[in-house]
């Protein structure tokens, strides 16, 4: 029997691209708010019974505290009312930056959301977490995960849409995911060393351009969220006179006024992935995360069902 798949509001589009890709049944879905801030969530099971399907939702976890709880909701009520295996293409992950205590008494959000979402759902299919101190997702999630890249395409698009470029990584972290873009692109490719000052403040050092100051600098990130690298990149670029750079995100957060403020900065084009909802989305992840899916709804039911009655390691059990 096909999956059933469920978007989330914001995420329509996307679940009727994936739905064609893998042969899952788009079910009916409302969610919306009562007058004083709940979340009132209903799935249509006259048309469509929930009842031994696997179950997919689509959401986009971007600015995800509004979004969370509907999606749990959801995940409950779908079990509730007799579905099989739930998962979560969640193409945004959120709660990665904070994983481990800065100061002393903060929140390792990143362990407690995973802990969380790896109650509520059966597995999950995402695109380039910012993966910093945990090695993988398995550190803190307890529940199958794919981690589709975003590479391979983005390279594709660089070749399509840019005619010798350089690419450029916002820092030496960036290094390997960067390297990985220009060699796919057919490109050289620089690192930039970068200082941050704040949440809001950065500082970038640039090397010698040398033999590609004359190539259009392409600047990659995973996300673009202040913009405020990539708005430093742009500036330190028109210093060494280069054509006018674009700027290629994975997840095009955009807080406040950054896109404006990336463009001001004399960025030629931006263009990010649909993995966030935003006018810059120029490259579709679709292909890539309609196989994930596949995988992983194919998976044997047994290790799913341990993992729902509660049989989790402790790996998911923030210390």
């Amino acid at each position: 029997m096909k999956p059933l798949m469920y978007a989330m509001p914001y995420s329509q589009k996307l679940a009727e691209q994936l739905a064609s890709l893998s042969g899952a049944e788009l079910g009916k879905l409302e969610v919306r708010r009562f007058p004083d801030g709940d979340s009132y969530v209903r799935v249509d099971v006259v048309g469509t019974s929930v009842e031994d399907r696997d179950v997919v939702i689509v959401a986009p976890l971007d600015r995800p505290d509004d979004k969370i709880l509907p999606i749990w909701f959801l995940a409950d009520n779908l079990r509730d009312l007799g579905a099989g295996r739930i998962g979560l293409v969640c193409p945004y992950l959120p709660y990665m930056r904070q994983d481990r205590r800065f100061l002393n008494g903060e929140a390792l959000t990143s362990n407690f959301f995973a802990r969380m979402m790896s109650s509520h759902f059966d597995w999950m299919v995402t695109v380039d977490p910012h993966l910093h101190r945990h090695k993988s997702l398995d550190a803190i999630y307890t529940i199958p995960s794919e981690v589709v890249h975003a590479a391979p395409l983005i390279a594709a698009w660089i070749r399509t849409n840019v005619e010798k470029p350089i690419i450029i990584g916002p820092d030496e972290e960036s290094e390997q995911w960067v390297a990985s873009v220009a060699s796919q692109a057919g490109a050289p490719h620089l690192v930039l060393k970068k200082t941050r000052t704040g949440d809001r403040a950065v500082k970038v050092e640039m090397p010698d351009l040398g033999e590609f100051s004359s190539q259009t600098p392409v600047v990659v990130d995973d996300i673009i969220s202040t913009a405020h690298t990539m708005i430093e990149t742009v500036k330190e670029l028109k210093t060494r006179g280069t054509p006018p750079p674009y700027c290629v995100g994975v997840h095009g957060i955009f807080a406040g006024r950054a896109h404006m403020e990336l463009k001001q900065a004399g960025a030629a084009v931006i263009a990010t992935c649909n993995t966030v909802n935003h006018p810059t989305n120029q490259i579709d992840i679709s292909s890539l995360l309609a196989p994930a899916i596949e995988r992983l709804t194919a998976a044997t039911a047994p290790a799913a069902a341990a993992l729902r009655t509660g049989n989790r390691p402790d790996a998911a059990v923030a210390k």
